[in-house]
């Protein structure tokens, strides 16, 4: 992911063979990462289970939130593809009954329709 996208908000997707090593003791038995993506030093992880959100805070990113939201508590999610005079395309996605969604933008050359499908598969099951 280069600084620039990183720095104006868009995400890219991560291998899930480094995702799998960091995160090695988070994951349960039978979890698998499906699709992960990095904003920064912050990364959103779509598992066979669950969605994880982690927060790295601090200067040095050593505080790290981790936020797990088990599919069966989205209600709802959305995307938004990107255009020719917007260029990124969105994600959101509502947990319970929170009004405000979990919004994460995505560089055109990202396929969102892919997050989407993962989306798809767990929330609709």
């Amino acid at each position: 992911m280069g600084l620039i996208s990183g720095l104006l908000g868009n995400a890219s997707e991560v291998s899930s063979e480094k995702i799998d090593k960091l995160f090695n003791e988070v994951l349960i038995e039978h979890e698998q990462v499906e699709k992960a993506y990095q904003l920064i030093r912050d990364i959103f992880v779509f598992t066979n289970k669950r969605l994880i959100l982690v927060d790295k805070q601090g200067i040095t990113g050593k505080k790290v939130e981790f936020l797990s939201i088990p599919y069966s508590k989205i209600t709802k999610f959305s995307k938004e593809s990107a255009g020719h005079l917007d260029l990124d395309a969105e994600l959101k996605i509502w947990v319970g009954s929170d009004p405000a969604p979990i919004v994460r933008e995505f560089r055109k050359t990202v396929n969102i329709n892919e997050v989407y499908a993962v989306l798809s598969k767990y929330v609709l099951n």
